[in-house]
Formats: C-alpha cells, sequence, structure tokens
C-alpha cells in the first residue's frame, strides 16, 4: 500500500508474570506472533476475534501504551519500541484512542469542559478563549450541547459518555483513531447511533480508524477492510465484503455462524476455546477445525492470496487454500 499511513512489521508482544509475587517463577506468554499489516489514510480497518486473540494488545502497541517487539510507523513517524515512558507529544498528536469502558477512560472529578480541554493544554494549543470556542464546536460535532460542559460524568448515559470520550480523541485533530470495543458495554440502539457518529466524523474529518471487536457484524457495517485474529495471528484478511460475504477460513466461517447462534462453542462443533496457544508447530486453529487434515499438525501456513486476478487482495493463512505437495 503506498503512502499508508500505518505500516507494522513483524509484530510480536510477550505478557511476563509471577504467580506468586516476587518470589515466584517467571512465566511468558506469547500475545502476538510477527504481525504485518498496513492502514492507508481515512481507511478503517476492522480487527476482529474472540476474546484473548490479541487485539487489544495490537491496538495498545499502535498507541504505544506497551513495550513491543518489531517496527510500527505511523504517518511517517517510528514509534519507540519502549512504550508509554517514550511516547511523544508529537506521535500523541497523530494518534489518539476510544477505549470500551467510557467511564473509567475519564476523570469523574472533573466537568466535561474542563476533560475536553485538557489535550489542547497540554499540547499548549490557542488560548484560553480559543479553547473553549473548540469545546464548543466538538461538542456539537459528537451530538452534545454546549450546556454538558458543566457536568459530571455520573450526570451522563453510556451513549452521551461515549461521545465525551470521541470529543476528547478528536481535539488534536488525529490522523488515526483507535477505537477498542468502543460500543460493546452499550445498548444496541445507543451503539448503532455511535457506529453511524464514527462514519460520520470519517466521512467529514477523512480519519484513518483501527476498530477492534468481537463482533463480525458490526466490524462489516462500518470497516472497508477486516482482519481475523486467532492466538496472536492474522489468519484472514480482505475487503469487508469479501470477508463477510465469502468467509474461507473455517474461523472466520465459525464467527459469522455465532453471530446468529447463542452459544460460540457450539458454532465450533470441534471444541472450546483452548487455554493458552496451541504448542505444535502446525496451524493454531487445527484442534477446533472441523476441516482439519493430517499436514495441518505439521506446518503452519502463511498468509495466501485467494483472489483471482485484478481482484482486491483476499489473504488467508489456511492449509485448505495451499497446492498439495504430489504423491
Amino acid at each position: 500500500m503506498p503512502n499508508a499511513l500505518v505500516v507494522i512489521k513483524n509484530l510480536s508482544n510477550t505478557y511476563r508474570s509471577r504467580a506468586y509475587g516476587v518470589f515466584g517463577r517467571e512465566r511468558s506468554q506469547p500475545v502476538l506472533d510477527h504481525i504485518t499489516l498496513e492502514i492507508g489514510h481515512g481507511e478503517i480497518f476492522g480487527l476482529v476475534g474472540e476474546s484473548g486473540c490479541g487485539k487489544t494488545s495490537l491496538g495498545n502497541s499502535v498507541l504505544g501504551l506497551i513495550a513491543y517487539e518489531g517496527d510500527i510507523t505511523i504517518d511517517g513517524l517510528r514509534q519507540n519500541q519502549k512504550g508509554r515512558l517514550s511516547r511523544s507529544k508529537k506521535l500523541a498528536r497523530k494518534v489518539q484512542a476510544v477505549f470500551q469502558d467510557p467511564g473509567a477512560a475519564l476523570n469523574p472529578a472533573k466537568p466535561i469542559g474542563w476533560l475536553m480541554e485538557e489535550p489542547l493544554r497540554i499540547h499548549r494549543l490557542g488560548t484560553k478563549l480559543e479553547r473553549i470556542q473548540k469545546v464548543d464546536a466538538m461538542l456539537h460535532r459528537v451530538g452534545l450541547d454546549p450546556g454538558y460542559k458543566t457536568r459530571r460524568m455520573h450526570e451522563l448515559s453510556g451513549g452521551q459518555k461515549q461521545r465525551v470520550c470521541i470529543g476528547c480523541a478528536l481535539m488534536l485533530e488525529p490522523k488515526l483513531i483507535v477505537a477498542d470495543e468502543a460500543v460493546s458495554s452499550l445498548d444496541v440502539s445507543v451503539g448503532a447511533q455511535i457506529l453511524n457518529l464514527f462514519q460520520d466524523v470519517h466521512q467529514r474529518l477523512g480519519l484513518g480508524m483501527l476498530f477492534i471487536s468481537h463482533n463480525l457484524p458490526v466490524v462489516y457495517y462500518i470497516c472497508h477492510r477486516i482482519g481475523v485474529m486467532y492466538q496472536g495471528q492474522i489468519l484472514e484478511l480482505g475487503t469487508a465484503q469479501e470477508v463477510y460475504s465469502h468467509p474461507a477460513h473455517p474461523y472466520t466461517q465459525a464467527l459469522l455462524e455465532a453471530a446468529s447462534g447463542p452459544d460460540f462453542s457450539r458454532a465450533l462443533t470441534q471444541g472450546p476455546p483452548p487455554q493458552g496457544w496451541y504448542q505444535g508447530q502446525g496451524c493454531r486453529f487445527v484442534e477446533r477445525c472441523p476441516w482439519k487434515r493430517p499436514d495441518c499438525r505439521k506446518t503452519s501456513p502463511p498468509l495466501s492470496n485467494i483472489a483471482p486476478p485484478g481482484k482486491a487482495p483476499h489473504q488467508v493463512r489456511c492449509a485448505l487454500f495451499l497446492p498439495r505437495p504430489e504423491a
């Protein structure tokens, strides 16, 4: 992708913990495994997968909140791998976040006007009057009136809190928004309003967006391209229309089945999610895949393009789409 807004190369991450505090043995749990992808200017890229697959870790890596291995470049600026302590103000103006729980993301002791003005004060942008005028304009943009400036978080509904979070993220006019499960804690009708607000903001400002969710239909509704994650890997990557209408990987097919069924483990007839990563050399989905074959346990397949010539790329990490060796 020429002149991509976000370029991620060989992104890996491992969490380390001790079972009994400082006296316990250190344990390592890999979370991301050499992920490479790009997000274009003005593109809404969706990242979907069940809990624990690494979606949030990828988003936090892009935000510079955690340390990682690999390279992340945002609008020409290469991010430092050490995480939050080295995050620069210059990079912060290019990428902002909208988190899952708006009530926990904002200071409950401060009024809304103070919270929305805070990014401008930190970056020393504008005079006091100019900052107040920008807060008023931003409240209008996210569907609230200036009277909300004097309210505090406990006086707002869940949807209003998320609108405030979106407004705070937009105050610095970033190039990229990372929205991590931004509608999962909201009612269906309120969540639809927030999705429409994201689309309106995208159309008006031309923002790039990394939209993270476990709900494939929601991602299909708002995104241009979709990446399906499982155990730290991208299993399928393509346009939203292609991935949703013609899912190729068995895991993507199961996600779509689960969207219309009451239980995810019922959609995956081969069993519930495993505890930890698959430790074998083959495909990580092999233990749950209904279409597995013997060679799936031997080697991990690469992402392969299955789209016909002249069509947008549709990449799948599955041995079913690789040429079988001749006998």
